[in-house]
């Protein structure tokens, strides 16, 4: 089988790469160049799409002696991800970047130039597992990334390959050094890979502009505080909202609900996080078609945590969730991922972007 293996630059994707080739596969390995200006390389763990990046990822291709491109894909990334992420957070929501790549850059723009050059599957080192197109939780729960991958739909993962889904991190790291790969220690990188700062908000500031707008108590309607934009706040945070003190009752408080119209940012107690149900549109089933009545399933809505029982019905090309204990920090443009129990191993069931959410169960 002909496959591109997609290298960042990690180990991960590296071993990913390597492992297919010792399946005998014909593999040929691709870089994606993401930034216009990729600039000076990374420092520590931050960022991505460096020259470092890049190198690392040549190097481990003469390794494997397997061809090696790189592909520029900067433009269609700043359109589908930088973008997107932008107006996201302009419109008050809490976009997740990197499951906006997998769905957009890594398994569309990217297996669909790979399919029209004859091959067969793309191979990348996210840690997920593939059963015959089930999508499944990786075997290393503290690295699972199945959650960004459920927005794949079953002709996408038809043509993916996760081959270090199976294997715990730590075992991947001493097989890439057995293999003699020199990024066998690199540090995992973090952050959002176009913020290689890690200040999120100004980098917001800086694309958004000030969009003023007042902090609002969400109890008693009084005006707490002024703030220079909603792209500075995300529903559930604490800290940096320009308040002075806690609440009259002593307790901290939180951000409670966003209104990109009129620029108000409500908070109050930890009570007022709490969602019962939440309506999500952009639904995509890994199956290739919607259940035809409500499911039992336990449902993700962040990359790390976030995890609560529910029944899920799909209603219209969206999802209706009533979730059988609350979660807290649900926020608008945030993925839901449904699962399925299974004795092989959790199921993703399907996705969906979270559009709305409410205090009071749905009634299935």
């Amino acid at each position: 089988m002909r496959v591109l293996a997609a290298m960042s630059g990690g180990v991960d994707s590296a071993v990913a790469a390597a492992r297919a080739v010792a399946a005998g596969h014909d593999v040929v390995g691709v870089h994606l160049a993401l930034s216009a200006e990729p600039g000076t390389l990374r420092t520590g763990s931050r960022g991505c799409c460096s020259k470092e990046d890049a190198g690392d990822a040549r190097r481990a291709a003469d390794v494997l002696g397997i061809p090696f491109y790189v592909w520029d894909f900067a433009d269609r990334f700043k359109e589908d991800v930088i973008d997107d992420f932008v107006a996201s957070y302009a419109a008050g929501e809490t976009p997740n970047p990197c499951l906006r790549c997998n769905e957009k850059i890594k398994f569309a723009a990217l297996a669909d130039r790979a399919i029209a050059l004859g091959f067969d599957a793309v191979a990348t080192g996210h840690y997920a597992q593939l059963d015959n197109g089930v999508l499944r939780r990786a075997v290393d729960a503290d690295k699972d990334q199945s959650y960004v991958l459920g927005v794949l739909t079953a002709e996408q993962l038809s043509r993916a390959m996760f081959p270090v889904g199976d294997t715990p991190k730590d075992r991947i790291r001493e097989e890439a050094a057995e293999r003699g790969l020199a990024v066998a220690n690199k540090p995992d990188s973090h952050d959002i890979c176009f913020i290689p700062s890690g200040d999120t908000r100004a980098f917001l500031g800086a694309h958004i502009g000030v969009r003023p707008g007042s902090v609002v108590d969400a109890d008693s309607g009084e005006v707490l505080a002024e703030h220079e934009g909603v792209h500075g706040f995300t529903i559930g945070q604490r800290k940096g909202l320009g308040v002075q003190g806690p609440a009259a009752d002593g307790q901290p408080r939180y951000v409670t609900s966003i209104e990109p119209e009129t620029g108000t940012v409500r908070v109050g107690s930890a009570r007022n996080l709490e969602v019962h149900a939440i309506s999500a549109d952009r639904a995509v089933w890994t199956s290739g078609s919607a259940p035809a009545g409500p499911v039992e399933c336990t449902v993700q809505v962040r990359a790390h945590g976030g995890l609560a029982e529910a029944v899920a019905e799909a209603v219209d090309g969206g999802i209706r969730i009533s979730l059988r204990e609350p979660l807290t920090g649900v926020a608008k443009g945030q993925a839901v991922v449904l699962y399925r129990t299974d004795p092989a191993g959790d199921i993703v069931l399907g996705s969906g972007t979270i559009s709305g959410t409410d205090a009071h169960p749905n009634t299935q």
